[in-house]
């Protein structure tokens, strides 16, 4: 038995928003045996563009039951059934946010009538409701409206039965077959093409734009986890939506595909790609000149208009490793900023300020110091190869670190004599560094010290 739902609503994702009206059609694989159709009172203003769509304002609904009133009715209606809808998981995903919300827990096996109208019905321009109704000569009376909108996707179920000549809608429905998890214009074809192996993939849109950008230790297995669950918020359903086809590029290594991963983000753009683009070390060791010619050195917060001499994630890394410079290269707090108030100088008192502060040393002997410190901070600033595997037997892959700034990333044979710093640097595509990708490859480096070679730059 089929329970084929339409239902209207108050905006676009469940968790936010409510049901307006349900319509339940029942059929039992050869024609309709049952209709059930009732107005909901959302307990939340109707939009004003909704109402203009639907026909459905506030006013029609102020004496409408609530959904918890009718919920267990509902959930009699469709237990035991297969859930059937035009792009099943919006209407699943109100259905089963609403039930949950009521005491019951909705787990029904779906069907999605666009999913399945393209491969038993393939050649339409479109698959939304209206279009294809309108191809297939059936007639939606009340478009927009539960009831109407339920008749017209029965009518078209019917169809597809009727022409499912390779048994597709059993097969969607076996326990291993996962086709209703899917984004209803995405083909599965894009997913079987999917490797097993490290990378990175791209979401795109209908127009081909790339709307998310990410890796993967096995690419397959990672896109399929994005459509299990049943999510009902906003951004979840929006995205599947929009899901129109998957490319990928495959990576010798886990690192390989972060390092990947963060420049495409910051190349695309991606507008569903939120954690890496808020990602940013907040903090940075700055150097300027004072009105006097002295160099300072400051922690400061980062900003997009300049460039800190080193990052940091809190304060105190950054005042930790000024008292480290101070103390080496006999800087002045004052000058650091590392003392503020108006007390005399605790680095003459130590014994590692000069006067600075007091104008007692010339500033070019203080600068000196400073360029010093600087020079030091960057000579420490770690130079390695990382060797891993590549993406065949014959080929192992390189990330290349330059004082602490990634050069470059490839793959080169696997009897590549590494010593020869030129050689392997020819096999090498330069990448752009940032604080995130300097984070994660020293992160690498530190756990796989074996994987970790020494170079001289």
């Amino acid at each position: 038995m089929y329970a084929i739902v339409d239902i209207e609503t108050t905006g676009g994702h469940a968790s936010a928003n409510g049901i307006t009206e349900v319509a339940i059609v029942i059929h039992d694989g050869k024609e309709v045996v049952q209709h059930y159709q009732t107005l909901i009172n959302p307990g939340i203003p109707i939009p004003i563009y909704i109402s203009a769509l639907t026909g459905i304002d506030d006013e029609m609904v102020r004496k409408a039951p609530p959904f918890e009133k009718v919920a267990a009715e509902i959930y009699d209606l469709l237990q035991g059934k297969v859930f059937v809808a035009h792009n099943v998981n919006f209407d699943y995903s109100f259905i089963r946010h609403q039930l949950s919300q009521a005491g019951f827990e909705l787990q029904l096996k779906k069907l999605c009538t666009v999913r399945l109208g393209r491969k038993i019905l393939p050649g339409y321009a479109s698959y939304s409701l209206g279009k294809l109704c309108k191809c297939l000569d059936i007639e939606i009376e009340g478009r927009h409206r539960a009831g109407g909108d339920a008749e017209a996707t029965a009518k078209l179920f019917s169809l597809l039965l009727e022409n499912d000549k390779e048994g597709l809608i059993q097969r969607s429905l076996n326990r291993n077959s996962k086709e209703q998890q899917l984004p209803p214009y995405l083909n599965r074809e894009e997913l079987e093409k999917l490797p097993s192996s490290p990378g990175v993939y791209y979401f795109k849109d209908r127009k081909a734009k790339v709307i998310y950008v990410g890796k993967a230790v096995n690419i397959k297995k990672r896109v399929y986890s994005h459509f299990s669950g049943n999510n009902s918020g906003r951004q979840r359903q929006e995205f599947l939506k929009n899901i129109h086809t998957i490319d990928f590029k495959e990576c010798g290594t886990e690192l390989m595909a972060l390092i990947l991963e963060a420049s495409e983000i910051k190349r695309l753009w991606p507008e569903n790609n939120r954690a890496l683009k808020r990602f940013d070390l907040a903090y940075g060791l700055y150097v300027y000149e004072d009105q006097k010619g002295y160099q300072r050195i400051m922690i400061d917060k980062k900003n997009k208009f300049s460039t800190p001499v080193y990052s940091f994630s809190q304060l105190s890394e950054g005042h930790n490793l000024i008292k480290v410079l101070m103390k080496e290269f006999e800087l002045c707090p004052k000058l650091c900023f590392i003392q503020r108030n108006t007390d005399p100088c605790i680095g003459i008192q130590d014994q590692h300020c000069h006067g600075a502060c007091d104008g007692k040393e010339h500033q070019w002997s203080y600068n000196q110091r400073v360029k010093a410190a600087l020079a030091g901070l960057k000579a420490g600033l770690p130079s390695f190869a990382f060797i891993d595997e590549g993406r065949t037997m014959e080929e192992q892959s390189v990330v290349w670190m330059e004082s602490g700034q990634l050069k470059g990333m490839g793959y080169l044979p696997k009897d590549q004599d590494l010593e020869d710093v030129l050689a392997v640097k020819s096999f090498l595509e330069p990448y752009s560094s940032n604080d995130y990708i300097r984070t994660v490859v020293q992160t690498f480096a530190s756990r796989y010290p074996e994987k970790v070679m020494k170079i001289q730059v």
